[in-house]
């Protein structure tokens, strides 16, 4: 396939690039290769880190070298179909919007000329792709955002967001997994456990699943936190 560029990083890493932007056709092949990768892993490969648009390898130089890789690499990219990592699960998201959980959709009513109920409901429209999971554990960058409600985040981050809290910066929308420093403009929150070290499965979701935000009442959201804290 066309556009594949490799650059080293640094004396054990190599960066492969599949394109530019935000795009899903991109993001399909970094996965795809990730997969790939890791069906057919060469001695010397450390970590394999996805991200919107490229991967990047680090391995050992003592056991593999980049030009090595770099052909191996290729040689995969020829063979690979990113059909196979196109198509994930879709994993539905709870959200109470709002109020003492949204503390900032006022700035992204602001921002668009939506009411807070047309805020809502563009937010949960859409089936949101996670092009990557990165920042803190499980920290999903979602694809698809309604471009009426890209809000810069905020001037100055807060330095705890709680976990759980939905955010939108920019033309992006994602979760906090875990109590964190942020700047994203915080427009609701879900109850659900959205990372649990201890689970078999720590994650709900991975790159290349669907998101699809739910929104729910202060009540439900209440019932829900208290299934999960007795789950």
């Amino acid at each position: 396939m066309s556009g594949l560029v490799c650059r080293t990083a640094g004396d054990r890493g190599l960066l492969i690039e599949f394109g530019q932007g935000i795009d899903p056709q991109v993001n399909a092949r970094v996965r795809a290769m990730a997969a790939a990768m890791k069906q057919d892993l060469p001695k010397g490969i450390e970590e394999i880190i996805p991200t919107y648009r490229s991967l990047l390898m680090v391995y050992n130089p003592e056991q593999i070298l980049p030009d090595d890789l770099m052909a191996h690499v290729r040689d995969l990219d020829q063979q690979m179909d990113p059909d196979l990592e196109s198509q994930g699960r879709l994993v539905e998201i709870p959200v109470c919007y709002g109020g003492e959980f949204g503390p900032d959709i006022a700035n992204v009513c602001e921002a668009s000329g939506l009411s807070e109920q047309a805020v809502i409901k563009a937010h949960s429209a859409p089936d949101y792709l996670i092009y990557m999971v990165g920042f803190t554990p499980g920290f999903p960058f979602l694809g698809g955002l309604d471009p009426r409600l890209a809000t810069p985040r905020l001037k100055t981050p807060r330095m705890k967001v709680p976990k759980g809290s939905v955010g939108i910066a920019n033309n992006q929308t994602g979760m906090y997994p875990i109590d964190s420093p942020g700047g994203w403009q915080i427009i609701g929150k879900t109850p659900l456990t959205l990372f649990a070290p201890e689970r078999e499965a720590p994650f709900l979701y991975r790159a290349g699943d669907r998101i699809k935000f739910v929104p729910v009442s202060k009540e439900a959201f209440n019932r829900l936190a208290a299934e999960e804290d007795n789950s």
